[in-house]
Order: structure tokens, then C-alpha cells, then sequence
């Protein structure tokens, strides 16, 4: 019998970690309202890779914040479409893991960057 503890553990259980990654990407801005099976399919090539969800979100919301950060003046980007978009970034991360305390810094700039309008942001 499986333990209840690994079952709810997106480290150890595919579905769940899936779920977890595509709910990430759903709710960063600039991403579509629904995900699709291309989307479902990178984040099960994640989990099979042993990235942890902590890593995926890194570069979610890093990616997300470097798309933030292009000049006012420069053209509007389309919407992302799909979390392939995202894999460059995990590349990177997984080549040069982030600092310890990363994820939460990440994860405040955003909060400040989505709830500020855009050009008022100061970095």
C-alpha cells in the first residue's frame, strides 16, 4: 500500500506534479486561460527529468519577469502559448541552479510587478 504522504507529494506522484505545474503557468500573467496536451506532455518531460516543482516555478516566474522588464517603449509581445515557452529558462536554472531564498524573491517581484501598472515599476 502506498503511504497517503507520497501520494500527496507532486515529487513523487506524476499527476499531481502536472497539475501543479500547469496551475503555475495558468496563473502567471500572459498565459492562456486553459492548457492543452502539448503543455500537459513538457510537464510530465519535467517530472520524468526529476525537476523539482520548485525549480519549474523558478523559471516560470523568472521568465515571466524578464518578458515584465523589456522598455515601455519597446513592442507589445504576444501572449505565451505554451509552456514550451518556458524551457529555456529551465535549461538555465538546472545548468546554474538559483540561490537559496530565490523562488520567494521571484515570487514577490511578481506580486509587485502584476499589481503595478506598467511603467510605474521601479526595479
Amino acid at each position: 500500500m502506498t503511504p497517503a504522504s507520497s501520494i500527496l507529494n507532486p515529487n513523487s506522484n506524476p499527476d499531481l506534479y502536472v497539475a501543479a505545474v500547469l496551475t503555475l503557468y495558468l496563473d502567471l500573467p500572459d498565459t492562456p486561460l486553459r492548457t492543452n496536451a502539448s503543455d500537459q506532455r513538457q510537464a510530465r518531460t519535467w517530472f520524468d527529468r526529476g525537476l523539482s516543482p520548485e525549480l519549474v516555478e523558478t523559471a516560470l516566474l523568472l521568465a515571466s519577469l524578464r518578458r515584465r522588464a523589456r522598455p515601455i517603449t519597446a513592442p507589445p509581445l504576444p501572449r505565451i502559448r505554451s509552456l514550451a515557452y518556458f524551457q529555456p529558462v529551465v535549461e538555465e536554472l538546472v545548468d546554474q541552479p538559483p540561490p537559496t531564498g530565490y523562488l520567494q524573491h521571484l515570487r514577490l517581484k511578481l506580486r509587485h510587478a502584476v499589481d503595478t501598472p506598467r511603467g510605474g515599476a521601479s526595479s
